[in-house]
């Protein structure tokens, strides 16, 4: 039809999922995508708290079936107007929000592009939804939530309230809740110095994921064989 070219139709998630061709990746968890995310903030509060870095890694399945890390994002976030920035947070992370060299963008620039690849991603693999995968999960999904709500984005492609919480499965996986010693116990090497970076934090807990998968995944397969 002329003059129609170009026109975005969002096709809901339902009719995705029953005709569009799933990957290995989407069937492994009900059609769902998980997305590793890790944020850096001011503090504790998702509504007041300034976001100030934001990282996410997408996962893989390569031969042989094993997980493993994809492609990463990462945006340092300018704080949204009359954020609260908590010293201590920033001493925790020893994140300059205004330094001049940190290149950070506006919360829905941040967002957005990362929601692009996500949305993106999530179509390839014929999946219904994104899933975040974090440490603590709750917390990351809490402050992208409300970055979103604040930024006007509808279409933000997480669920509203699943995750994948590492520290719940390494709990399961290793007898271990805390991430560096998850991520030892997996036989990752945790680098300290470059402990609370988002993009450093995200993408050694897709590794801690991976390693989790892969595990449960060669124990199902050796039990079959068994069998």
């Amino acid at each position: 039809m002329p003059g129609r070219r170009g026109v975005r139709v969002d096709v809901p998630a339902d009719i995705v999922e029953k005709f569009a061709p799933k990957s290995l990746l989407a069937k492994r968890f009900r059609g769902f995508l998980p997305v590793v995310v890790d944020v850096e903030t001011g503090g504790f509060n998702a509504q007041t708290d300034a976001l100030l870095e934001i990282a996410a890694v997408t996962l893989r399945v390569a031969g042989g079936g094993r997980w493993e890390r994809g492609e990463s994002v990462h945006r340092h976030v300018q704080p949204f107007a009359g954020a609260n920035i908590e010293k201590a947070a920033l001493e925790f992370t020893g994140i300059d929000p205004y330094h001049p060299f940190r290149n950070a963008v506006p919360e829905r620039q941040a967002l957005e592009d990362i929601f692009k690849v996500v949305r993106k991603l999530v179509v390839e693999h014929g999946c219904s939804r994104a899933i975040l995968v974090g440490h603590n999960a709750f917390f990351d999904l809490g402050f992208v939530k409300a970055a979103a709500e604040r930024c006007g984005i509808k279409r933000n492609p997480f669920h509203s309230f699943s995750t994948f919480d590492t520290a719940a499965l390494s709990a399961l996986a290793y007898g271990q809740t805390v991430l560096a010693r998850a991520v030892e116990a997996a036989g990752l090497k945790w680098k300290a110095s470059e402990a609370h970076s988002a993009l450093y934090d995200a993408e050694i807990t897709a590794d801690l994921f991976c390693a989790i998968v892969n595990r449960w995944d060669e124990m199902a397969r050796t039990a079959g064989s068994a069998d």
